[in-house]
């Protein structure tokens, strides 16, 4: 095993050099979260300088607070379970989504050009990229706003707008009763696609379905014999089951394919209250291979099994939304604005 991979990674990031003196990393999320990917976390606590309240005052007042939030918390359980089953989607034909086989050329094309393209070598460039500017300011329905003129290359289901597709997702999830959180989720999950506005290479690294690399692509992903133009396909160590991961390291611990999942995500972790629930939906909900088909389970740990539940329990509001009517943006704005200001903040960095 090559010596220090910490430093070999630092260096590459910033000359971009191929990855050949640091195959076999054994934690790329040390190097990932440390210099490409992560923000800096920051916690604010004040303390007063005195008071003049008793110590037992305080305690019960602290106590009753609590309790309080517990209630709170029972309340919201009771209101809707966000691992239920979906109930809008009963009566639908199912068979009529992720038909792959008959989607047109357009889908088709896309996905050969994402499969050659997306390499271990572009990732952390991308990863380098993201961390090294802001790219907007602004709040999250001015976002929706601005991602309205997008239509998914990848998408062989609907050619609507995306304010459209994330209204119909959050609307499905509303009316099964399930947590405003989850409803406010469903309203966000896709706004990572303003990359195609921030100067991305095209819609390849945007959307369609992610997949782990630095390690052998999965057959389950769709049309698989397309990473035939992927010189990862060919490489020594990531062609391998492993590739440069250990087994069971964990999701956290791989790359998937750059795009509007992991971007999102990396945006929102450190400026929402969303739950951790959440930002699995937000993260994995396109990474098809693993939450729909099984794949990658060699990769897997135990906090992995929750993010799982959680995507499984988000994707049929994600999926089959999209044959639902339209959605009015302007009757619809006042409510979810208000489920907005309760989890992020007025403006964002983007």
């Amino acid at each position: 095993m090559t010596d220090n991979f910490s430093d070999q990674f630092i260096r590459l990031s910033m000359t971009f050099a191929p990855l050949q003196d640091c195959r076999r990393l054994q934690s790329p999320k040390q190097y990932l979260d440390s210099t490409v990917i992560g923000f800096i976390p920051t916690s604010y606590r004040s303390t007063p300088a005195s008071t003049d309240m008793p110590i037992a005052v305080i305690y019960n007042a602290g106590r009753a607070l609590d309790e309080t939030s517990d209630a709170i918390d029972h309340v919201n359980v009771l209101k809707g379970k966000w691992n239920e089953e979906s109930k809008f989607d009963q009566e639908k034909d199912k068979t009529q989504f992720r038909d792959y086989d008959a989607a047109c050329d357009r889908v088709k094309k896309f996905y050969k050009e994402q499969h050659e393209k997306q390499t271990v070598e572009f990732n952390i460039k991308a990863r380098v990229e993201f961390n090294s500017k802001k790219r907007a300011r602004m709040g999250v329905w001015e976002a929706m706003e601005m991602l309205n003129t997008l239509v998914d290359e990848s998408d062989p289901d609907t050619n609507l707008s995306q304010i459209e597709h994330l209204l119909q997702t959050a609307e499905a999830i509303r009316r099964d009763g399930k947590p405003e959180w989850m409803q406010v989720t469903g309203l966000v999950h896709d706004l990572g696609k303003l990359l195609s506005m921030f100067g991305s290479q095209g819609q390849w690294d945007v959307v369609g379905d992610t997949f782990v690399v630095g390690c052998k692509f999965s057959e389950k992903i769709i049309y698989p014999h397309t990473f035939e133009g992927n010189p990862d396909s060919q490489d020594v160590v990531y062609s391998t089951k492993y590739g440069i991961y250990e087994p069971h390291c964990g999701l956290d611990n791989v790359m998937l394919s750059w795009g509007h999942d992991e971007y999102l995500y990396h945006v929102l972790k450190d400026q929402s209250t969303l739950p951790e629930e959440a930002l699995a939906m937000i993260r994995y909900h396109s990474f098809y291979p693993w939450h729909r088909e099984g794949a990658y389970t060699h990769l897997m740990n135990e906090k992995d099994q929750k993010s799982l539940e959680a995507v499984q329990a988000f994707n049929p509001y994600d999926l089959y939304s999209k044959s639902d009517g339209s959605c009015d943006p302007a009757k619809l704005r006042p409510y979810y604005e208000g489920l907005i200001a309760k989890f992020f903040p007025t403006v964002l960095d983007w």
